[in-house]
């Protein structure tokens, strides 16, 4: 009796492995740095290096492996890719190829029983919460790049401070919004991003971006910018719907406004809300869109 399991562990993860130690190595890892990463040891790594670790064909071969492993390290590499998205991004894989799929012939291989039956062996969901919030994480850190490497964006950042947030896609409240904890500030002319990206740690352009959402927008995503009348020009210019809004407004002001200058049935995928300032109210423009590294876009465009 073989399990798919002991398929997974004996076949397909030490041809994983290795193909993402060998990718990793190529964009710069030192031989310790990939250890960390795919949590083995520096002896695991120079095997793998070595070819002292037998390796399947057919996972070698596969398409879908390569991308992953090339999409894998891309995102490790650059930051934007944490070690449990990894994981999950490969756990999801794993499970589609024991789902009548590679790894099922494979097992059918070990035991020949299994082809008789029409067995289904997905145990995971590929759309589960885990890998989801760590989709919205990973976009976070995608925008947050294209903001931080802007040239100018500094420039833009309000004195309360600037936060790109992203949800979940059916979120409720603030914990179901990622952004940054403690705000993005201008420090000598360079916009400075305190931590990575967490979960109900924004509550100020979080909310903004939940009355959005209440008021009928499908947006996923938002960032504040300082307020300045060129600047909702530029972006009126550049086709995307402003709204202004009253900062004194007994309810809601945000979601009010976007109700009511909103059309319900041909929503756009991305809107600019603002308002000029008040009493004791610093004057603010939101950028509201459909992902994290859309809104940052809207803003880089401006630059």
């Amino acid at each position: 009796m073989k399990f798919v399991e002991e398929v997974v562990v004996e076949e397909f993860l030490p041809t994983f492995r290795s193909m993402l130690a060998e990718a990793l190595r190529e964009r710069g890892f030192t031989q310790r740095e990939v250890a960390d990463a795919l949590g083995i040891s520096q002896s695991a790594v120079s095997k793998y290096a070595h070819g002292q670790v037998s390796r399947r064909e057919e996972f070698l071969d596969d398409q879908r492996v390569q991308d992953l492993v090339e999409r894998i390290a891309d995102g490790l590499a650059s930051g934007e890719l944490s070690p449990v998205g990894a994981l999950v991004e490969a756990e999801v894989l794993v499970r589609r190829l024991e789902d009548g799929d590679l790894l099922t012939r494979l097992h059918e291989e070990a035991m020949p029983e299994l082809a008789e039956y029409d067995a289904d062996f997905a145990v995971h969901d590929p759309d589960s919460r885990v890998r989801t919030t760590e989709q919205v994480l990973a976009s976070v850190r995608r925008g947050l790049r294209t903001l931080t490497s802007a040239s100018g964006f500094a420039g833009l950042i309000p004195n309360v401070g600037s936060n790109l947030v992203e949800c979940l896609p059916e979120a409720g409240d603030i914990g179901d919004v990622a952004g940054v904890p403690g705000r993005i500030f201008d420090v000598k002319g360079r916009a400075t991003v305190p931590g990575d990206p967490e979960f109900g740690v924004s509550e100020h352009v979080a909310g903004v971006l939940l009355s959005a959402r209440e008021a009928g927008l499908d947006v996923r995503a938002a960032v504040n910018l300082r307020y300045d009348p060129v600047l909702i020009d530029d972006l009126d210019a550049a086709g995307y719907q402003t709204v202004e809004f009253d900062p004194d407004a007994p309810t809601d002001p945000v979601r009010a406004a976007l109700a009511e200058a909103v059309d319900a049935e041909d929503p756009p995928a991305t809107v600019v809300v603002y308002q000029s300032g008040g009493y004791g109210i610093e004057p603010i423009t939101y950028v509201l869109g459909p992902d994290a590294a859309t809104v940052a876009g809207v803003v880089r465009d401006l630059l």
